[in-house]
């Protein structure tokens, strides 16, 4: 099972490198190599769901060696992924939380006519036949419930 979440783990950094790439080099429009520390502020807004403004800066400077103002590629990722996986820890405890208020018992698992409540309150106008269908998905043993690999899997989109 680890094995197989660290490969899962190596395929989501490798998504997020190609991705960090492609960002940078909208940024790096004069093809240097290096872009603005602003400029990293920007991408991080539209990629990360909150950050400590502070610690940016803090990185930002530290990753910044030759006081030039700008980061080359290797700083950008290094700063970028230390965020994107604090927001992944986030967002990860923010599901098991919500996951938790549904499995009142503490059994590791929730009815699936609980998961058909969270699904109706996030998209009301899910109708009948989807949410059947979304829940088909999710409780792929049929087994009538969801146990919080299967709710992170539907909620993250692994």
């Amino acid at each position: 099972m680890s094995i197989h979440l660290q490969s899962r783990r190596n395929q989501n950094d490798d998504a997020q490198i190609i991705m960090l790439r492609r960002a940078f080099s909208m940024f790096d429009s004069q093809k240097q190599g290096r872009i603005e520390k602003e400029k990293v502020r920007t991408i991080l807004n539209t990629m990360v769901h909150n950050y400590d403004d502070l610690e940016l800066d803090r990185m930002l400077d530290s990753e910044d060696a030759e006081a030039c103002g700008k980061l080359n590629f290797d700083s950008f990722v290094r700063v970028a992924m230390y965020f994107l996986e604090e927001d992944d820890e986030a967002l990860q405890k923010e599901l098991k939380e919500a996951f938790r208020l549904y499995d009142k018992e503490g059994n590791g698992y929730i009815p699936t006519s609980s998961l058909r409540e969270i699904l109706a309150a996030l998209d009301e106008q899910l109708t009948p036949d989807q949410l059947n269908e979304m829940i088909a998905e999710i409780d792929t043993d049929a087994s009538g419930t969801v146990d919080f690999d299967e709710f992170m899997a539907m909620m993250t989109g692994d």
